[in-house]
């Protein structure tokens, strides 16, 4: 049984799965949709659900800083909310408060060019969410 972690963003969900243990992260893709319209990832979140086996969906949660709920958290749970009724599975919100800046660091470090960064940060960042939640517990999910 396997969990996918998901970095929503307006434009763009990040995706990452973890192996059948529960240790480890990997980022897989990154899903280009229209927020407007909450089903326009649903095809392509269904294939990567049933081809990874998955029990459970992580979502990350944008908290501000203060730990106040903004609008991009409240839009994170309304999606949330969305694929735990669509795909009858369990969702985590995981507090997501500066993974897009560590993955950016992670990128830069690495003298990845600004062209590739934008192609895997949201996959990058799901991979953080996952990984945090995971860590979490202990290799049980």
């Amino acid at each position: 049984m396997k969990a996918i972690g998901l970095d929503v963003g307006s434009k763009t969900i990040g995706v990452a799965v973890s192996d059948a243990f529960g240790w480890t992260a990997q980022g897989l893709t990154t899903i280009y949709w229209n927020e407007a319209e909450i089903e326009s990832a649903d095809e392509e979140l269904n294939n990567l659900i049933d081809a990874n086996d998955v029990s459970q969906i992580v979502v990350g949660l944008p908290k501000n800083m203060d730990g106040s709920i903004g609008e991009r958290a409240e839009a994170s749970k309304r999606y949330a909310e969305y694929v735990e009724e669509k795909y009858q599975l369990p969702v985590v919100m995981w507090d997501e408060r500066l993974t897009t800046m560590a993955a950016e660091r992670v990128l830069l470090e690495a003298d990845m060019s600004r062209k590739k960064r934008k192609k895997v940060i949201d996959k990058m960042a799901a991979t953080m969410i996952l990984q945090g939640y995971l860590d979490s517990k202990g290799g049980v999910i």
